[in-house]
Parts: C-alpha cells; structure tokens; sequence
C-alpha cells in the first residue's frame, strides 16, 4: 500500500478527520481556558507572595512547593476521582481547573522571579519624581515584567498544551487520546503517532508565531 493511500486510510477515510478535528478542539479549549484562568489566578498568588500579609504569603508560598512539586497526572485524578467525584461537573471542566491551578502555580513563581529582576532603582527613581505606587508599577515595573517574564511564559504555554495530553486518564477524547484509538483501530501505530506528533508541533509553533507577532508589533510601534 502506498503511503498517500495509508495516510488517507488513518487520517481521513470513515471521516477520521472528524473524530480528529474533535480531540484537537478538546485540546485546545482545555489549553486555553486553563491559560486564562491560571494566568489570572497566578497573578492573585504573586500579589500574595510578595506581599507583606503573613499568612497569605505562607499560603502562597505552600501552594507555589506543593502544586509546581506534584506530577500534573496526580492533581488531575486526585480533583476527577476524589474532590470533584460526587460533583457532577464534567471531565472537562474538572480538566480546566486541574490545569488552572497548575499553571497558576508556574506563572505566580515565574511572575515573582521577574519582579525580583527589575531594577529598583529605576522604581526608587519614579517614586523620587512623584509618581504614586500605581503610577509606578503600571509605567515602570509591568512593562519591565512583561519583557522580562515572556520567553518563560511562551514555554509554559506550550508546556502546558503538551501537559494536557494526560486528559484521557479521565475519560476525555482529546487529541492524544484520539491518535491513541486510531492506531489501536488501523494497526498503524508508528505512522498515526507521527502525526499526532505532527499536529502537536503544529500547536506549539502557533504559539511561537503568534509570540513573534507581538514582539513584531512593539518593534514596530518603538521606532
């Protein structure tokens, strides 16, 4: 058999392209949804971690140790099979808060350690030219973290979309789980891995580009 004609038998023919079209949209709605919301949530743990409250600062701290310690796998069956078990919330939405809370856990650490890397003398400085606390983080300290902490974060989203692959431990037909069943079904496991590998590489160089774009854009708007 040709190579063209396997390759339409596995991914194409019977509408496997349909059923693959479906995991990927799994994938990337969990993906994204979990960027957002640990993201955010990420944000709220830094402000704790860095902040002068005791107890929040504990909390923050044990949370950063404890989640980022944790195989991602663990967490996920841990919230399906045991705190979320008698819930009634789908697979998927127990996936997104997994992966939200994991991910908060990267980005609260990744956030804290580009802080600590702006220069303090420049803060000191606006401060000294009367500039309020907010005008000063908003105007001298986020731009600096944002520069600073985006080639970290562009590895922790496409951490985080490979991460994912681990949904189908819990009943969800995502893009993993998807290649896994057709080549169990066609027989052709090296040729379907390949291009689930394919597919997945296709995802992280998305977010690549689309990193790229913005830093094309703030070239463009600095000149």
């Amino acid at each position: 058999m040709e190579i063209t004609d396997l390759i339409y038998k596995i991914f194409i023919k019977d509408g496997a392209w349909l059923t693959i079209s479906k995991g990927l949209w799994a994938t990337v709605q969990i993906s994204a949804l979990s960027l957002l919301f640990g993201t955010i949530l990420g944000s709220i743990i830094c402000f704790f971690r860095v902040g002068k409250i005791k107890p929040l600062k504990i909390f923050a701290q044990g949370y950063i140790s404890i989640v980022r310690g944790s195989p991602v796998l663990m967490l996920l069956m841990l919230l399906f099979y045991g705190v979320f078990a008698r819930s009634g919330l789908d697979p998927i939405t127990v996936a997104i808060i997994t992966f939200s809370l994991h991910t908060a856990a990267h980005v609260a650490e990744l956030l804290r350690s580009s802080l600590m890397a702006v220069d303090r003398g420049q803060v000191e400085a606006a401060r000294t030219l009367g500039f309020s606390k907010i005008q000063t983080f908003k105007l001298v300290v986020l731009p600096q973290i944002l520069i600073i902490a985006k080639p970290v974060f562009q590895s922790t989203v496409i951490n985080l979309i490979q991460w994912t692959s681990v949904v189908g431990y819990v009943t969800i037909t995502d893009l993993t789980r998807v290649i896994n069943n057709i080549a169990s079904r066609t027989m052709q496991p090296m040729i379907t891995i390949i291009g689930g590998m394919i597919i997945y590489l296709a995802l992280s160089y998305t977010v690549q580009w689309i990193f790229h774009l913005t830093d094309k854009q703030r070239g463009g708007e600095t000149k």
